[in-house]
């Protein structure tokens, strides 16, 4: 039914139809509305889901159309998530779900290895130049757009990408979730039990790489120190010129302004 209502609609606009739909999909209370809906907005973006899953099985044994369903799932909590009152861009929201779901799938069914300090950082460089090109273009990079946005061989990025789905990625909790706060993480006081999942792989790397932005130079330069580069604070200390209690100190206060940025709760306050 609901393909069959898309075969009549072809003459409309589909990121218009979407954006109309998630407005309804928002407002109604009506299970049965809510249900038709998501499933016309699912068959909509399917070929976006086809396209990451295609680009991802690549570096992977994983048969496609597995890969395929793990990135409707995606999607779906996509369509759960968006809020349209807040960000116009469905395609960009989703593909950070689709693509996050799939690399946090690949990952699970990996062995897990610790990169060396080289890749990390290469790794890094990698999504962020990934996330900017996202943001620019309004889908998913090729390897090749990639390679020549970091002056390097497709090769790399290739090899970059299969050790960072044998890795575990660098995630918000690792960077907040070991505070003064016990056994609670950071997912924990970001969402719900049931969105918990969602705080992982890529979009945790959107999340952080717009949080890190709104810190002042010195903190940006400690968070990817600590954190990216894996220095500990006597190697920073030597590297920045300052003792290792400043950094100890302004390590944490950073810490807890990226927490705030991240929360909400102090984004006023902070923005550049």
């Amino acid at each position: 039914m609901a393909q069959e209502f898309l075969n009549t609609n072809d003459s409309i606009d589909p990121e218009n139809r979407v954006a109309q739909w998630l407005c309804e999909y928002k407002e109604t209370q009506n299970e049965a509305t809510k249900h038709h809906l998501r499933e016309l907005i699912v068959l909509t973006y399917m070929p976006l889901v086809k396209k990451v899953a295609r680009s991802l099985a690549r570096r992977s044994t994983d048969p496609i159309e597995d890969i395929t369903q793990v990135g409707a799932l995606g999607l779906i909590k996509a369509v759960d998530l968006f809020k349209p009152e807040i960000s116009s861009n469905f395609r960009t929201y989703a593909t950070y779900l689709i693509t996050g779901e799939i690399r946090h799938y690949l990952r699970d069914k990996s062995t897990i290895i610790r990169a060396p300090r080289e890749i990390k950082e290469l790794s890094y460089r990698v999504h962020k130049i990934t996330l900017e090109l996202t943001e620019k273009l309004g889908t998913t990079p090729s390897d090749k757009e990639l390679a020549q946005a970091l002056q390097m061989s497709e090769k790399k990025i290739e090899e970059v990408y299969e050790l960072d789905r044998r890795t575990t990625a660098i995630s918000i909790d690792q960077i907040l979730g070991n505070e003064e706060n016990g056994n609670s993480t950071l997912s924990d006081r970001l969402v719900d039990e049931s969105q918990k999942d969602l705080i992982t792989g890529f979009e945790n790397r959107m999340i952080l790489h717009d949080a890190i932005k709104k810190l002042d130079y010195e903190e940006q330069q400690l968070i990817i120190l600590n954190y990216f580069e894996g220095l500990n604070q006597r190697e920073i200390s030597q590297k920045l010129n300052m003792s290792q209690m400043q950094v100890s100190r302004k390590l944490k206060k950073a810490l807890d302004k990226l927490f705030n940025i991240i929360t909400k709760k102090g984004l006023h306050k902070y923005e550049r």
